[in-house]
């Protein structure tokens, strides 16, 4: 049996989108396959058992059945920080090691989750991912997520800590302007330096999308109109703060973007409706007119209402865009896709040996 765990960066960068996709390609490959998220960051009630959402999401998808508490023996509630900070906790490891024990009996494969950033994580109570991994005998891949840059100094101080148990790196959300010097530069170095990259996953726009009615949640927002159409993706966001000759020109290029504008700006509102966004998301609480109103109606656009000003909305969305979790099986059938068409799996079977 082999044990792989999966850490990151930093928290938010595809974690269990690759627990997911590996799980599912060594299940489908004939291998009996295990999950365990030591240390779990999201409480959730599995009935009247605790356990972590993330965690209890994936168990579902690879088709696992396993006690919440023991799939994730640490579990960081308020009330577990406060007793951390005010008590000696003792050793967490041999819980975490006993319930890994149990979960792979007659497994020939365990993903092991990793939570938030795999260095720093953690630390306050002696289970960071270095930790972690090291009690249960795992292999560790890495992923880095894309954000201005990439984290190269980072990997190279995990490649540093864990020499042979490192078996490399997963570059997420690149962008295409990025990959020439990515495949050109960085690549040719970090495996100069001995780190494997073990794919790198293009930015594609469905993973990073949101529903509509969760995106009005997460905004705090109202749907005002077109409520039947609540299910409507969003892709990406464009402000429309502009004159509407210009909103007119930067709209053209941005399709299934929400517009996000001022209640009182109905000639940019009214482009976006006639160009077919997937919604408007009006700032400031204020409320549109009665030509806007009957134009989403009858084009099945939705509207928001939100209290905040633009700025704070726009930053409100890169925030959720990036932190945005996978629940729905399209989109994680699709990241599973675009996963395995990327990731080196001679190399991965080959070191793991199976």
């Amino acid at each position: 049996m082999v044990g792989i765990y999966i850490g990151s960066t930093t928290g938010y960068s595809g974690k269990n989108l690759l627990a997911m996709s590996l799980g599912l390609k060594f299940r489908n490959s004939g291998f009996n396959v295990g999950y365990m998220k030591p240390v779990g960051a999201v409480p959730h009630m599995d009935g009247n058992r605790p356990g972590d959402a993330d965690a209890a999401f994936i168990q579902e998808v690879l088709g696992l059945e396993q006690d919440p508490g023991k799939v994730t023996p640490v579990l960081v509630t308020r009330d577990f920080t406060i007793k951390a900070f005010t008590e000696d906790l003792g050793d967490l490891k041999p819980s975490i090691v006993e319930s890994y024990e149990e979960l792979s009996q007659d497994k020939d494969v365990m993903i092991i989750g990793g939570s938030g950033s795999f260095l720093s994580s953690g630390n306050y109570c002696g289970v960071s991912g270095p930790d972690v991994a090291s009690a249960l005998g795992a292999k560790t891949i890495l992923v880095d997520r894309y954000s201005k840059e990439l984290k190269y100094d980072y990997v190279l101080r995990v490649q540093k800590d864990l020499g042979d148990d490192f078996l490399g790196v997963v570059f997420n959300d690149v962008p295409e302007h990025y990959m020439d010097e990515l495949k050109s530069l960085l690549i040719p170095f970090l495996e100069k330096k001995g780190v494997k990259v073990l794919g790198v996953i293009p930015r594609d726009p469905l993973m990073g999308a949101i529903k509509v009615s969760d995106l009005a949640e997460r905004l705090f927002g109202k749907i005002i109109s077109a409520h039947t159409k609540a299910d409507r993706v969003v892709e990406n966001f464009l402000i429309g703060t502009m004159q509407v000759e210009n909103f007119i020109t930067h709209f053209r290029r941005h399709k299934n973007s929400a517009v996000i504008v001022g209640g009182d700006r109905a000639d940019v509102q009214l482009v976006a409706l006639e160009g077919n966004c997937p919604c408007l998301i009006l700032t400031g609480n204020l409320y549109p007119n009665d030509i806007i109103l009957t134009r989403s109606e009858v084009l099945e656009i939705p509207v928001i209402v939100v209290r905040d000003d633009t700025y704070s909305v726009a930053k409100k969305m890169e925030a959720i865009q990036e932190s945005y979790k996978l629940r729905d099986m399209i989109k994680i059938n699709h990241g599973a896709s675009l996963v395995n068409s990327e990731l080196d799996y001679d190399y991965i079977f080959e070191k793991l040996e199976l």
